[in-house]
């Protein structure tokens, strides 16, 4: 299996560490992308939980406070340094671990988690399709993925191929960033073993004049039903999936 380059995992550390400074008090688990997996998550006292690039730990912290026995994994030092600092504060009988590692190469044994999450990670990973076979070996037979990654079969994709017409040289404000789409998403989860159950969206952007931030449609995603049928042009892609019963 593949597994991550010196070279972009200390380029992950200088990011997460640059981010960090530029706000300390950022809680990351804000973001839209959790949103989603919120509504769709239930109650997760006593689960086994992995997340996959857990970064600076917001929501390993949320589950943790939640009754999850929940360990967050990143190749990125830096971010587990942030991570330990936040989940330092949580009661004492509040289970949770923190474990560098590669998401194309899991430090963990088969079938060890009832729920693995994975949010904005495998557009970062050099072999998606590796991590996802990687995360379907990890989760227990009958497990559930939960996974957020951005979708550009939208007008954010439009203006990505014109801004990379007008400025080819144009460096993403991350060390790796692969733009994809919900087809080629999709294809990833069913090869690596995965029966999908559902998909969201969130994030309805319009880049309506080059230079300026994109506007988003705050409203059509308050309405779940209108969401869910304009998921597959929403930038931020929700995809719950199943190990099935006798997979190994």
């Amino acid at each position: 299996m593949g597994t991550v380059p010196m070279s972009l995992q200390t380029a992950y550390d200088a990011w997460h560490q640059r981010i960090h400074d530029a706000d300390p008090q950022h809680e990351d688990a804000a973001s839209p992308w959790y949103a989603l997996v919120r509504e769709h998550l239930g109650s997760v006292s006593g689960l086994n939980i992995l997340e996959v690039a857990c970064g600076r730990g917001g929501f390993v912290r949320e589950l943790q406070l939640a009754g999850a026995r929940v360990i967050g994994c990143d190749f990125s030092l830096a971010a587990l340094r942030i991570a330990h600092s936040k989940l330092a504060s949580a009661p004492a009988h509040q289970s949770a671990a923190l474990a560098q590692g590669d998401a194309q190469h899991l430090p963990f044994a088969a079938n060890s988690f009832d729920l693995v999450i994975s949010c904005e990670t495998i557009e970062h990973v050099p072999d998606a399709p590796t991590a996802l076979a990687e995360m379907h070996r990890v989760t227990r037979p009958q497990g559930k993925l939960f996974l957020t990654t951005p979708n550009y079969a939208n007008f954010m994709g439009l203006y990505e191929l014109y801004a990379r017409f007008r400025h080819p040289h144009r460096q993403d404000d991350q060390p790796f960033d692969r733009r994809q789409w919900f087809p080629q998403i999709h294809k990833w989860i069913r090869n690596a073993g995965w029966t999908i159950l559902r998909t969201d969206g969130s994030v309805h952007q319009f880049p309506v004049l080059p230079g300026h931030n994109p506007i988003r449609w705050q409203a059509l995603e308050s309405s779940r039903a209108l969401r869910k049928l304009l998921s597959p042009f929403a930038l931020t892609y929700f995809v719950s999936a199943q190990k099935s019963e006798r997979a190994h």
